[in-house]
């Protein structure tokens, strides 16, 4: 899958998240990688940032939240087109919800592992 595809299956998973949630994502931006560090190969996504349960008056002129996908890592461990359009769209809803402040613990127990 080339990296132009995977970037739109990204951006369907984006379009996928209820408005209702979308409207409450503040200063995040999202992008698309091919590898993650190489300290974590397996890494399929990343949120990096000040998730918005942890924002006070301090929260001002911050750079954007930054969520990363990773493609790579996705596609070798996915057996099917179909397997890498889930696994995106579940990626992509895990680490919003680190944006929304849920943790890993709770994203496992909703099947967001």
């Amino acid at each position: 899958m080339t990296r132009e595809e995977f970037e739109g299956l990204v951006a369907e998973a984006l379009d996928r998240i209820p408005p209702e949630l979308t409207r409450l994502m503040d200063n995040v931006a999202v992008f698309v990688e091919d590898e993650p560090p190489a300290d974590d190969p397996e890494l399929l996504g990343l949120y990096e940032g000040t998730p918005l349960t942890e924002r006070g008056e301090w929260y001002a002129g911050v750079l954007p939240d930054r969520i990363t996908i990773y493609r790579g890592p996705t596609l070798r461990m996915c057996e099917s087109r179909e397997d890498v359009v889930a696994e995106t769209e579940i990626t992509v809803v895990h680490e919003i919800a680190h944006h929304f402040g849920i943790d890993d613990a709770r994203l496992h127990a909703l099947g967001y592992g």
